[in-house]
């Protein structure tokens, strides 16, 4: 079986409605679990005390947020290729999350500025790539609301993400790009150096599992509900010509 049967809208449906509510228990298992031993069962860091456990949630969320929009531009650039409707609608199911994501790294990130940096924003490189990307993520969700024809609709959001793409990568190396600002390097690294203590590491890998099925639940839920309503609209479209 090829990747491309699961651009058939029904064989999406039916192989999405299979695995739905298992992805949901996991991401609510892991979420859980790691939210709750991240947070009560680890010790304060020896330099940000007690504030180091918005880790558990500004990590994974900034993560999630760059991530979702590189999933947003390999679906549209499989829209602008191969004209699957399906990867069109899945790239706008992805941008909600992906906005909400990026919020909640920008607040949590001021929440844990604030105590260590003496600031709650600083026109840091990766924190104003960070704005940049949240505002195309508005703009990309404006795009689809403002434009009727869904498949103009998907053509100018897919050259939209492209660019916000930019973005994208900008906020995550963007400490490495330029040697200036306050933002920290990354906490997970393969250099064990770079690394946090394996005390905090280990329920963050729980949490980021929990943000990643998270992620995933919520783009076939709405992905789901995106080719429902476009089967409602032609529905809709057939009655009033008949």
């Amino acid at each position: 079986m090829s990747l491309w049967d699961y651009a058939n809208p029904r064989k999406f449906m039916e192989t999405s409605a299979k695995v739905l509510s298992l992805i949901w228990a996991l991401a609510g298992i892991s979420l859980t679990v790691g939210l709750i031993w991240g947070f009560f069962f680890t010790p304060d860091d020896y330099k940000q005390g007690s504030t180091v456990r918005i880790i558990y949630l500004h990590v994974p969320a900034a993560m999630m947020a760059i991530n979702a929009w590189v999933m947003m531009l390999v679906a549209s650039l499989i829209w602008l290729i191969r004209r699957h409707h399906v990867s069109a609608l899945a790239a706008r199911a992805a941008a909600p999350a992906g906005m909400v994501f990026t919020l909640i790294a920008l607040a949590t990130g001021a929440f844990w500025g604030q105590p260590m940096w003496g600031t709650w924003w600083e026109w840091d490189p990766r924190l104003t790539a960070f704005l940049i990307l949240f505002l195309f993520y508005i703009g990309y969700i404006a795009f689809w609301q403002a434009i009727e024809d869904p498949d103009t609709a998907a053509d100018l959001t897919g050259i939209l993400c492209l660019v916000g793409s930019v973005f994208a990568v900008l906020s995550r190396y963007a400490v490495n790009f330029w040697n200036q600002g306050l933002h920290q390097g990354a906490s997970l690294s393969l250099d064990k150096k770079e690394n946090v203590s394996d005390v905090f590491w280990y329920p963050l890998l729980v949490c980021i599992a929990g943000f990643v099925l998270l992620f995933v639940a919520l783009v076939l839920t709405r992905t789901r509900t995106e080719i429902r309503m476009r089967r409602i609209r032609a529905l809709e479209a057939r009655e009033r010509l008949v």
